[in-house]
């Protein structure tokens, strides 16, 4: 079964009154925020013109890690997270609420 079936059968079910478990929203709530941040560390990289291994030379990690970062495999830890803003020079803005997540860096302004 392709994804794209499978998002029209749980919207299928959305619409006949099936509500998932808060397990499952909370597993999707999850996803979606990692999702975001890993798609924020990837458009700011390349706002910047850098490469992985650039990045990762900046931060003081390996590409693999970036690589795992961008692509939602890694949970980032708070001295991750400075790293990653400090060598993409910007700042980091998290926003979570009920149904939306949403992660985006914010550029320094040039000294």
């Amino acid at each position: 079964m392709s994804h794209t079936r499978w998002k029209l059968d749980r919207e299928r079910k959305l619409t006949e009154g099936y509500v998932e478990s808060r397990e499952v929203e909370a597993e999707r709530a999850e996803i979606r925020l990692a999702m975001a941040f890993a798609k924020a560390v990837y458009d700011r990289r390349r706002e910047l013109g850098l490469t992985q291994t650039q990045l990762a030379d900046l931060a003081g990690l390996t590409q693999a890690k970036i690589s795992r970062v961008e692509g939602a495999d890694a949970v980032p830890t708070l001295p991750l997270l400075r790293r990653l803003t400090t060598a993409l020079n910007a700042s980091l803005n998290v926003t979570i609420d009920v149904h939306h997540e949403s992660v985006t860096f914010t550029a320094h302004p040039a000294a």
